[in-house]
């Protein structure tokens, strides 16, 4: 049976959890009332972070939901994630519109991702 390590564990939820060779990220916001550029640059850097943190890092991504309060902003988050991500690496990915924590998030990205 393989172990489960948690990481930065709050009462609701923990911002990472491996099992065996797999990193499971919990849904990364950006700042409440940033623009969706600036939130989508917090985002991926907090996925930097966390993915460093579990011993990986974004060449390792396997797939990422993409959440956007509206698909009006598709084309901005877009130029952000495009400079960001790996080309040749690049990950199963799924991006669709929904309602978010807040009126004031736009953004919302899940990752899975192999350990290095």
């Amino acid at each position: 049976m393989s172990q489960i390590t948690r990481l930065e564990t709050g009462p609701r939820m923990s911002q990472a959890v491996i099992h065996g060779d797999t990193i499971y990220l919990a849904g990364q916001v950006g700042t409440p009332g940033d623009s969706v550029t600036d939130q989508t640059k917090t985002i991926l850097a907090n996925v930097d972070r966390l993915l460093a943190d579990c011993g990986s890092d974004k060449t390792q991504i396997l797939s990422a939901q993409i959440w956007l309060a509206s698909m009006d902003d598709f084309g901005e988050m877009n130029a952000v994630w495009d400079a960001w991500v790996p080309q040749g690496q690049t990950p199963a990915r799924a991006t669709g519109e929904s309602a978010l924590a807040t009126e004031h998030h736009k953004v919302e990205v899940i990752i899975v991702a192999a350990k290095t």
